[in-house]
């Protein structure tokens, strides 16, 4: 499947979680389906499949690729796909690239190799074997804790000249983030991907935010954005940011993906929990989770 026309990458996109079965042994294709569909019924704008939140980690190549493959089907044209790539070897990510445009995804995300990091330079070579293979524009995923590499701001719009349209800037780094936003925005689009800065990604003008805890308060995620970004309503967006924001704290406290799918779960729907040795919150923290959610007057089932 070849996309005709760029894409434009705008709103709440969710970082995707990745159901399992019970035991654990596969991808839950009834339940990714009740959750995406869940997803666009309460109005978020595309889906990141194959990222941090969706345990692409504990995810063997096959996997991955049905994951994609699911995730556009089950889309089906509502939103925008933005394929989570990345992996220890150009080979493996070249291929879940090429497969990532041949399912229909509409781009690829990019985290640069982890545990031991590379160079600039390797890294730039690295994102143009991947966008000349696929075709397909690329996000840059850049989270220096995961992957040791810290890039400066002219480093990273510098990587616009290899393929890359979009950053999501998890480092938590607000003046550098400033920095892309404001003096590199016409170089590459930035896109906040650190929970607790959400209201402020938004609010400097961001075309599109990714966001794991839209997997469990899409609703508020959707209100926020549209009293910001659309409306330009401050007011009513800091009043909504103010309930959102006790839980997007509680979230950066925590394993990450084990919140967001405890999260989940405590909204209605069974995940299948994490992989081994991961697995979702212990019942103090998950009491916890679910007062912050009463607090913010969101639906427990």
């Amino acid at each position: 499947m070849t996309r005709t026309t760029p894409v434009q990458l705008t709103g709440i996109l969710t970082a995707l979680i990745t159901p399992f079965t019970d035991d654990g042994s596969s991808i839950d294709a009834a339940r990714l389906k009740a959750h995406i569909d869940r997803q666009f019924d309460a109005g978020i704008h595309g889906l990141v499949p194959g990222g941090s939140t969706g345990e692409f980690t504990t995810l063997t190549t096959e996997e991955r690729k049905q994951l994609v493959e699911l995730t556009v089907k089950y889309t089906a044209g509502r939103g925008p796909i933005i394929a989570g790539v990345g992996s220890t070897k150009s080979s493996e990510a070249i291929e879940l690239a090429v497969h990532a445009a041949q399912a229909g995804a509409d781009a690829v995300m990019v985290v640069p190799p982890f545990y031991d990091p590379v160079n600039y330079e390797q890294l730039q070579e690295l994102l143009s074997e991947i966008h000349q293979a696929s075709k397909l524009p690329i996000l840059y995923y850049n989270i220096p804790a995961a992957s040791g590499l810290t890039l400066s701001p002219e480093q990273i719009a510098g990587l616009s000249n290899v393929g890359v349209k979009w950053f999501k800037d998890t480092s938590g780094n607000a003046p550098d983030f400033t920095e892309l936003v404001f003096h590199y925005g016409n170089q590459i689009k930035a896109m906040n991907g650190w929970d607790t800065l959400t209201f402020y990604g938004i609010a400097a003008g961001n075309e599109a935010v990714i966001w794991g805890a839209a997997n469990f308060i899409p609703e508020l995620a959707v209100e926020l954005w549209n009293a910001l970004a659309v409306k330009n309503d401050l007011r009513r967006g800091r009043e909504i940011w103010a309930s959102i924001w006790p839980i997007t704290k509680f979230l950066e406290s925590q394993s990450y993906s084990a919140a967001v799918k405890t999260g989940v779960e405590l909204r209605g729907l069974k995940t299948g929990g994490l992989r081994k040795p991961f697995a979702l919150l212990k019942e103090e923290h998950r009491v916890e989770l679910h007062k912050l959610l009463l607090n913010a007057q969101v639906k427990i089932n």
